[in-house]
């Protein structure tokens, strides 16, 4: 499975999968109903502890508690994903670039072509990219370099993508938990306006909608904006050495050049 979308796609339903079975551990369990009374030492006021289960809070939360699943499902997927995909052994290959690198000073271009199709990778479709402008009539260096500077921003701008979206979870979290609370507050002034403020058990499942709206927006934004700068930073660092690894690749490439033709 090469293609990154579809291991995308794959991570996505593993993560939805994880999600339902835990919601479904956590439905099954019996909800008792029971009220447990505490007595404060301070000054005897008896607290309840109603015991709602996960089930029962997404229910109360009202609706943005689905746009809100959806988001935690989609980050759970994006962190799972990106921990497989942006590794340095993996986008860079550094033990492939070096065959290449050797096919390509004793200028075997089609042998070292064979061995980046054969190994496909960021750095190696960069280094093939590079080699797609040699041929055995006419080489060009500088041509060589502009290909694969070319052909970086294309390589090195995919697998940043899957980061991005991270910070698009981290960021619309927190706004559709608050525009939740907005509408469980709107609900407990309008019950206040149909029934007054005597009754205030009318007002509890309003305001514990608003509460748990904003609560689980920022339980599921936090952690993905703290990945996003994680993935960020880690990536930055591979970018940096592809950088210099195809700097590399090309001034040995050229050296070898001026050493055959004088």
């Amino acid at each position: 499975m090469t293609n990154p979308k579809a291991k995308f796609i794959f991570t996505l339903l593993a993560a939805m999968m994880a999600s339902a079975l835990f919601s479904g551990a956590t439905y099954g369990q019996e909800d008792t109903g029971e009220v447990i009374i505490e007595e404060s030492a301070d000054d005897g006021v008896e607290v309840a502890d109603t015991g709602r289960s996960l089930i029962d809070m997404v229910k109360v939360g009202g609706w943005a508690m689905y746009p809100l699943g959806a988001l935690s499902i989609a980050g759970l997927g994006l962190i799972v994903y990106n921990f497989i995909a942006i590794r340095p052994k993996k986008l860079l290959n550094i033990d492939v670039v070096e065959q290449v690198s050797e096919k390509t000073k004793a200028f075997q271009i089609d042998e070292a072509r064979q061995i980046c199709a054969e190994n496909p990778s960021p750095l190696t479709n960069i280094c093939d990219a590079g080699l797609e402008r040699v041929t055995e009539d006419f080489v060009d260096a500088e041509a060589m370099e502009k290909a694969m500077e070319e052909a970086s921003v294309e390589e090195l701008s995919g697998p940043f993508v899957y980061i991005n979206y991270l910070s698009v979870v981290a960021s619309l979290s927190p706004m559709v938990g608050l525009l939740g609370t907005v509408s469980g507050m709107v609900k407990a002034f309008n019950a206040i306006a149909a029934q007054g403020v005597g009754q205030p058990q009318a007002l509890a499942n309003n305001i514990s909608e608003a509460l748990i709206t904003t609560a689980t927006g920022m339980i599921v934004g936090i952690p993905a904006m703290f990945f996003f700068f994680y993935f960020k930073n880690k990536y930055g660092k591979i970018t940096a050495s592809v950088s210099r690894i195809i700097g590399d690749f090309h001034h040995e490439f050229v050296a070898a050049l001026r050493k055959s033709q004088g």
